[in-house]
């Protein structure tokens, strides 16, 4: 697993409140710090391509005005901040807020916390946020020695009223978590077998069948890596598309769970007691976004200080001048 931290010398995290305020007092400050996340050598004008020191506004901090041509470059341009209207300390107040907190935070409290006037602001800046969490181009999990993945589906969603029992108005969300050993002995071996969690991937799934169940597989595991699954007939083709497949018979036995499927049912079960404690429900149109913040959560659990990857300019804009990356797993 490789983990993109992007800490560098000249772009610090806050590991505190109090670090943070002196790190980003102002516009100026935010300003400057994606300047130097998009042009890490030195501004280069995106129009005429000429280096060199731009213009600078005190009245538009998120501006670069290039010398030789005159032509304005935007700060934001290729990010969730693109055409905002709300200031950039805000945006990074929000950023801050949103990935250094451990359960994350709702609408709500995330308008109280800042202060913003409507709930539709506060809404649309953390929806951006989480677009943010995640690259399109995502690392497939699995694939290492020894590891395998564990992979099933549930339905997310409050209870039905009015409509008898079923999963009517619930989503099904596909899950695969990579499964890790730890060494034996080892002061963090808490669970007798000694497994815990890499790697998760979380999507909405259409339904219950081969296509989707085996297309979700296909999309996130890598070829070859070992997974198990229960015997449900939507993953039956997986062995024939290239992994070394074996299947539960759970029958809802709930020690044949624990035995074989552990982990997966403990990422689902997390991800339930989040979307209700935390946000108090999610309408099926948003949860997929939902889903990326806690994939971004989960995977990053061992990297408390991060809180500028939702804010991060993404490579293909930062142009090639832009200092090399280590890849981001999202």
């Amino acid at each position: 697993m490789v983990i993109d931290v992007l800490e560098r010398g000249d772009l610090p995290f806050p590991r505190s409140l109090p670090e943070f305020q002196r790190l980003f007092p102002d516009e100026a400050a935010c300003a400057a710090y994606l300047e130097r996340a998009r042009w890490g050598d030195g501004f280069v004008c995106q129009h005429c391509g000429s280096p060199g020191d731009p213009y600078r506004f005190a009245n538009r901090p998120g501006v670069c005005r290039c010398r030789h041509c005159n032509r304005d470059t935007s700060l934001t341009a290729g990010t969730v901040m693109e055409r905002t209207h709300t200031p950039l300390s805000v945006w990074f107040w929000a950023a801050y807020l949103v990935a250094s907190q451990t359960p994350g935070m709702s609408a709500v409290q995330f308008q109280r916390q800042l202060g913003l006037p409507r709930y539709e602001t506060a809404f649309q800046i953390l929806h951006k946020l989480r677009a943010g969490m995640v690259r399109p181009d995502q690392d497939q999990i699995g694939g290492n020695p020894g590891e395998y993945v564990e992979a099933d589906e549930t339905y997310v969603g409050g209870r039905t009223r009015g409509k008898g029992r079923g999963v009517q108005d619930m989503v099904l969300v596909a899950g695969a978590v990579e499964v890790k050993q730890r060494k034996q002995g080892g002061s963090l071996n808490k669970r007798r077998t000694g497994r815990y969690a890499g790697r998760v991937r979380l999507a909405v799934a259409p339904d219950r069948s081969a296509k989707s169940l085996s297309g979700f597989i296909e999309r996130v595991v890598t070829p070859g890596t070992t997974i198990i699954t229960d015997d449900w007939s939507g993953y039956a083709a997986l062995g024939k598309q290239g992994y070394l497949h074996t299947t539960v018979a759970e029958r809802g036995d709930v020690q044949v769970a624990e035995t074989f499927l552990p982990i997966i049912h403990l990422v689902f079960s997390n991800l339930k007691s989040w979307l209700r404690g935390i946000h108090h429900g999610v309408s099926p149109q948003h949860l997929q976004a939902y889903l990326n913040e806690c994939t971004f959560r989960f995977n990053r659990r061992f990297y408390p200080f991060n809180p500028r990857r939702p804010l991060q300019i993404p490579p293909s804009v930062a142009g090639s001048n832009s200092p090399s990356r280590r890849r981001q797993d999202g």
